[in-house]
């Protein structure tokens, strides 16, 4: 590659990323439905069509900022997936304080890979930050059938999503302790989707997190 165009890719590269964060602003502020072309190219100074050389629609750029949230999540699960030396239920409850602490560190990030809606028939599609999920639970239940395992992991999502969903969105709630009701959502929904299915019960909290 020439100089020329390696400074080229450069600023190609630049003009992507600062269009994707432009979108992401304006996708959190209004929503999908209410998001257009034209307002996000006044905001980022630069003619409707710079932004289609990029983004060929709305979909695909909301797709783009979906996947940019999605690769950090994942970025922080999958070293779950080297550290076999942690016992299984201890390490799927840290797979969830890892995803819990994410959408609380990074509340856009999360908003918009989990938050924003728009409307869609089309089947969707896991990313890989599930199939960290269902590893891990796969691990704690080695002779479940594949439904079973299944259920499992889409019911610890939901309970980790819903904490966390609830800590974003209401954050002048007065919890006793956010990192103990994390704690007490983390222990409950293990105990109830993986630790009575195979008798690792036991005692609660372990190695996810610290109360406060």
């Amino acid at each position: 590659m020439t100089l020329t165009a390696a400074k080229r890719e450069r600023y190609r590269q630049e003009s992507r990323l600062e269009i994707l964060d432009a979108a992401r602003e304006i996708f959190l502020r209004d929503g999908f439905g209410a998001f257009t072309m034209r307002r996000l190219a006044e905001r980022v100074g630069c003619s409707p069509g710079a932004i289609y050389l990029h983004f060929e629609s709305k979909d695909a750029l909301f797709e783009a900022v979906v996947e940019e949230s999605f690769a950090q999540l994942h970025d922080r699960l999958r070293v779950l997936l080297e550290d076999r030396g942690e016992a299984a239920v201890a390490q799927l409850k840290r797979g969830l304080r890892i995803y819990v602490d994410w959408g609380l560190e990074n509340p856009d990030a999360y908003r918009i890979a989990f938050i924003v809606g728009r409307p869609e028939n089309r089947p969707y599609a896991t990313h890989a930050a599930f199939e960290v999920a269902r590893t891990l639970v796969g691990r704690c239940l080695p002779g479940a059938v594949g439904a079973e395992r299944e259920s499992a992991a889409q019911a610890l999502w939901a309970a980790a999503h819903g904490v966390t969903s609830l800590l974003i969105q209401r954050p002048t709630f007065p919890w006793v302790s956010r990192s103990r009701i994390i704690e007490d959502v983390i222990d409950g929904a293990v105990l109830g989707a993986v630790s009575a299915k195979n008798g690792t019960g036991g005692p609660r909290g372990g190695r996810h997190g610290k109360r406060t």
